[in-house]
C-alpha cells in the first residue's frame, strides 16, 4: 500500500497545483523556443492575411467598397479597407490554429508526447503549454497584421478603452482557437491531416460578416452567417474600432469564447487520456 501511494504521488495526476503551473511554464518555454527555431509557420500565419488584405483592398476594394450600404463610390476602397480589417484580424487568429495543430501532431508522431506521459509532468500542463504559446503567437500576428493595415490607410476611431477591449477580446478568441487547434492536432493521425483540419476555422470568417455584410448573402445562408461564432467576434472588433453598433455581439463573443475553450479543453484532454491508456 505504501509503495502504491508513493507511485500515485509520483504520477502527473498527483501533482499539486503549484507543480502544474511550473510544468505549464516549462512547456510554454519549450513551445516558444520551437516557434523561434521554426519560424516558417509563424511567417505563414502573418503573410497569409497580409496578402489577402492587400489583394482585397487594392484589387477588389473599389468595387466591393462601392457596394457597401451608404458608401460614396468615390471612396469605395477606403470604406472597404475599414470594413474588411476586423475580418482580417479575426482570420489571422483563426489561421494560428494550424500552427498549434501541426506542432501537437509532430509531438504525437515523433513520440515526444508519449515520452512526456512517462515523466512526472502534469498532463494538463503539456497541453496548456501549446495553448498559451500559440495564444502569444496569435497576439503577435494580430499586432503585425494590424500594423500593415495602418500603413495602407486603416484609420480606426477607437479610444483607449476600446483598444483595451479589443486586446482583451483578441486574447480570449486566440485562447479558444488555440484549444481547438490542439484538439485537432491530437485527433489527427498525421501531420498532413493536422495542417488541413483547422482550415474550417479559417473558412468560417468568410461565411460571416468578415468580407461582405450578411444581408447580401442568400436567405438560406444568412441565419448561419449571423449567428456563427466568428461573426460575433468580427462585429465586436468592428464596433470597438470603428464605432458601429455593438448590440449583443460582445456578450455573444464572450460566450462563444468560453464555450469553444471548454469544448477544446474537454476534447483534447479526452484524446490525451485515451491515448495514455493504450
Amino acid at each position: 500500500m505504501t509503495t502504491l501511494t508513493a507511485r500515485r504521488q509520483a504520477t502527473p495526476r498527483g501533482r499539486r497545483p503549484s507543480h502544474t503551473v511550473a510544468d505549464a511554464i516549462t512547456m510554454l518555454r519549450r513551445n516558444l523556443l520551437h516557434m523561434v527555431r521554426y519560424p516558417g509557420l509563424s511567417m505563414f500565419t502573418i503573410l497569409g492575411p497580409v496578402v489577402i488584405l492587400l489583394l482585397l483592398v487594392f484589387v477588389f476594394g473599389g468595387t466591393l467598397g462601392a457596394g457597401l450600404p451608404g458608401v460614396d463610390p468615390a471612396s469605395g476602397r477606403d470604406a472597404y479597407l475599414a470594413y474588411v480589417m476586423p475580418g482580417i484580424l479575426v482570420i489571422t487568429i483563426a489561421g494560428t490554429a494550424s500552427g498549434a495543430s501541426i506542432t501537437v501532431a509532430m509531438d504525437m508522431t515523433e513520440g515526444i508526447t508519449a515520452r512526456f506521459r512517462t515523466m512526472s509532468i502534469s498532463r494538463a500542463a503539456v497541453l496548456a503549454g501549446h495553448v498559451v504559446g500559440n495564444t502569444i503567437q496569435a497576439i503577435i500576428a494580430v499586432a503585425l497584421v494590424l500594423g500593415v493595415g495602418l500603413l495602407v490607410g486603416f484609420r480606426p476611431t477607437a479610444g483607449v478603452a476600446e483598444w483595451f477591449a479589443v486586446a482583451g477580446l483578441t486574447v480570449l478568441v486566440s485562447f479558444a482557437v488555440s484549444w481547438l487547434g490542439v484538439a485537432m492536432g491530437m485527433q489527427s493521425k498525421t501531420v498532413e491531416t493536422a495542417s488541413n483540419l483547422p482550415m474550417i476555422l479559417t473558412i468560417l470568417p468568410l461565411l460571416g460578416s468578415g468580407f461582405v455584410p450578411t444581408g447580401s448573402m442568400p436567405e438560406w445562408m444568412q441565419s448561419f452567417a449571423q449567428y456563427q461564432p466568428f461573426t460575433s467576434f468580427i462585429e465586436t472588433v468592428r464596433g470597438l474600432l470603428l464605432g458601429t453598433p455593438l448590440g449583443w455581439n460582445p456578450m455573444l463573443a464572450i460566450g462563444w469564447c468560453a464555450l469553444l475553450s471548454v469544448a477544446g479543453y474537454v476534447w483534447s484532454m479526452a484524446l490525451y487520456e485515451r491515448t495514455s491508456v493504450r
